[in-house]
């Protein structure tokens, strides 16, 4: 394909797209009665249900944490300002649902449109995004940076106490250069989560809240941790230099159709339509699946199941020449062959 015919085919599928980039308010209404209603209610249940066992309340719990999800995908829709047509209403909207997840919401708001702006640049990581190097980054790092790396790719850490480490310590501070609005909102939102949870402790008892918002807050994160890693490490994802780096082929190589059950795909928001998410960030979330089926060139991208998503578990490094993810296994082959062209 020349780069003409390349340009006139990323042409007619951002237009293809850019009819669905429009906010419903009566959509959007239905989808928080029927995000916020049921969360609400099985946290409720959760509670009574524990005065006769606390294993009858964890079903419940882990819907719940679904739900909170689901609450996630609303707030960042207000983000990308697709949720509601009116900009105002999606900031008090996500400024609210930020302090049911616990994030703030501008501070993050910024990072993910660098994250979106950037993806799959090799020569803009660091914003937003998961900590990705090359093999010959990795190594020419020191054996502390090694280390690090490691330690936080390893799933123990990414999915175990990644959410800990979100949710309590990076959500809860500003950047160092951030302007007073984005600090100030990140201190309501601090403060407004202060005031929640005393208010439901008071009204429940700490013990109860703990026991019920504690595990919700743990899976959800868990969850929503392995959809954002998903949705951009599979095999033969897309990355390029910054030269060479194109929006719609990153969008459309470089994030993944995530093909989930239809009742995960709900309680997910849709977001592992995230190829046509990064494609048009302003789609909001209900009519993600239509625009994916609704567009030919869409149709025939790659897709990862549940099952064969599992394997991205084992990917940790960027082959640039390969262009594809790869395992700390290679580093050996890779060795060996620095050595025997040195040799010969």
């Amino acid at each position: 394909m020349t780069h003409t015919d390349h340009i006139q085919k990323t042409k007619k599928l951002t237009q293809q797209v850019l009819q669905y980039a429009k906010g419903e308010n009566k959509s959007s209404i239905i989808q928080l009665m029927n995000t916020f209603i049921p969360f609400i209610a099985l946290w409720i249940g959760a509670y009574f249900l524990m005065d006769v066992s606390y294993f009858l309340s964890l079903p419940l719990i882990v819907v719940a944490a679904g739900f909170l999800i689901r609450i996630f995908i609303i707030f960042h829709d207000c983000c990308h300002g697709s949720f509601f047509k009116n900009k105002q209403v999606n900031n008090i909207l996500g400024t609210i649902t930020g302090v049911l997840t616990l994030f703030p919401y501008l501070q993050w708001k910024r990072d993910h449109s660098i994250h979106h702006a950037t993806s799959s640049n090799l020569d803009k990581r660091g914003t937003g995004d998961i900590w990705v190097m090359t093999i010959s980054e990795y190594q020419e790092a020191s054996k502390r940076e090694k280390l690090m790396y490691r330690l936080y790719r390893n799933p123990i850490v990414m999915f175990g106490l990644g959410p800990i480490y979100l949710f309590l310590i990076k959500n809860r501070f500003n950047r160092k250069e951030a302007p007073r609005k984005e600090r100030m909102n990140t201190y309501v939102i601090n403060l407004c989560i202060v005031l929640l949870a005393t208010g439901t402790c008071l009204l429940v008892g700490w013990q109860a809240f703990l026991l019920i918002q504690v595990p919700i807050f743990f899976i959800s994160g868990m969850l929503g941790i392995w959809l954002f890693y998903v949705q951009h490490t599979f095999e033969d994802t897309y990355f390029e230099e910054d030269e060479n780096w194109d929006y719609v082929k990153a969008a459309v190589e470089g994030s993944s159709y995530y093909k989930l059950p239809p009742l995960l795909q709900w309680l997910t928001g849709n977001i592992g339509y995230h190829h046509v998410h990064h494609l048009s960030p302003r789609i909001p979330n209900y009519k993600l699946a239509e625009a994916h089926n609704q567009t030919e060139q869409l149709k025939n991208i790659p897709t990862i199941t549940l099952r064969t998503s599992l394997t991205s578990l084992k990917f940790r490094l960027w082959d640039t020449e390969a262009k594809q993810f790869v395992g700390y296994n290679v580093l050996k082959q890779v060795s060996q062959n620095t050595v025997n062209r040195s040799l010969t």
